[in-house]
Order: C-alpha cells, then structure tokens, then sequence
C-alpha cells in the first residue's frame, strides 16, 4: 500500500506487548536504514550522529514476547472476524445501530469492533448500566484539539467528521469473546432502541453475566 508501513504493539492491540512497542517495515532497505538510525538519537555508529533522532528501540523482554504471541496471531485475528460476523448478522435487526462497511477485497482484523448510533452518550450510559463497558475511539477530532487550536478551525469546520466523533462506539471485542457475549451486547442495545422487544434470531441470555461485565475489554488507542 505505501513505502513503509508502520505497526503499534500496545497492549490492547492484536498483537500486544505488555509496555510501548512498534515496528516499521518497508521493502526499501535505505529507508528502513533511516530509521533504524533515528530510533537510535540519529546514530550512524555509536557516539556519532548524523540527525537528531530518539530513543525508540524496543527492549529484548517485549520482543521476546512478541514473537511468543505472533504464532497464535492469526487464530486471534480470525476468532475476531467471526465475533464480527455474529455482531453483523444480529445486529442488522436493529436499524438505529449502523456498522462501518467492510471494503471489498479486504479482510480486516478488527482491533476494534465501531458502530455509530444516535443519542451516543445515553447508549453508552445504558449498556455501561447492564455491566457492558464501550469505548470512543475517539471523541475529540485532531482539528478540535487544544494542541491545534492556532489553526482557527471552529466547530463545523469538518462537519462530516464532528458528526461521526459523536456517534461512534466501541462494542466489546477480543478473541476469547463467545456467541453468548456477542447477543448481550445486542439485546441490551436493541432494548434501548426497540424498547426492550428481544431480536427473534438472537439465542442465549437476555441479562449480561458478571463475566462479561469483567471481560468486555476494548483497545485503547
């Protein structure tokens, strides 16, 4: 797709460490050269600098970790593409919940799992009452942040993107997740929406369980 590619190990990520980690990679040995130089304060060999660079290189113990986890990395990402499925197909009963489309051609791992809803605020407030935690990913748009207010750019702006920050959500998602998790999630959404009347497709538990109150981890970043 690019030059170079560039890839978060977060711990809430697909493939997480347990601190700060990344990687680039490029098919462009002199770039990836560059970088190498600039995660290491712009060394070009120890003690000499060719540019100011950072101290970004990752640690022995995460990498050794990674490569642990790389090997169960596909499975993860293919129990989140069936999660995904099953939150599609249930949740086509419940109009006021819009799913972001899949690309064609694609096949995405679904880090996290965003729909957009009206009222985005009280949705969250409700599912976080019957013990579903959310995310917002994220709530602020760059061009309404302190850090660009020199910009001068007011609210409307960006209308297409002011609207979408204040109607997206993060549904729960990680591998382990099972289809039980996946109808709480929809039936506590389609009781706010349709006023408690139970999607006839969906089986299983019309109350989340304390697990999952416990388990409904959402990325982070």
């Amino acid at each position: 797709m690019g030059a170079m590619a560039a890839f978060s190990f977060y711990p809430g990520k697909n493939l997480g460490a347990c601190g700060e980690a990344g990687a680039v990679t490029s098919s462009d040995a002199g770039r990836l050269a560059f970088v190498r130089k600039l995660r290491e304060h712009g060394q070009a060999e120890k003690y000499y600098h060719d540019v100011e660079g950072y101290n970004g290189r990752l640690d022995a113990l995460q990498a050794a970790l990674l490569r642990i986890k790389l090997r169960h990395l596909e499975q993860w990402n293919q129990a989140r593409r069936a999660i995904a499925a099953r939150y599609r197909e249930l949740l086509s009963a419940t109009p006021d919940v819009r799913v972001v489309a899949e690309t064609p051609g694609s096949s995405p791992v679904y880090h996290l799992f965003v729909v957009r809803v009206p009222e985005r605020d009280r949705v969250r407030e409700f599912l976080q009452g019957r013990g579903i935690s959310t995310g917002l990913h994220y709530p602020l748009p760059l061009h309404q942040q302190v850090a660009y207010r020199h910009l001068g750019l007011r609210a409307g702006a960006f209308p297409v993107t002011e609207a979408a920050a204040a109607e997206i959500l993060s549904l729960p998602m990680y591998p382990e997740m099972h289809a039980g998790h996946v109808d709480c999630v929809v039936v506590a959404l389609a009781e706010f929406f349709v006023g408690g009347r139970r999607p006839a497709h969906v089986a299983g538990r019309t109350t989340v369980t304390a697990g999952l109150a416990q388990a409904s981890r959402v990325g982070s970043t």
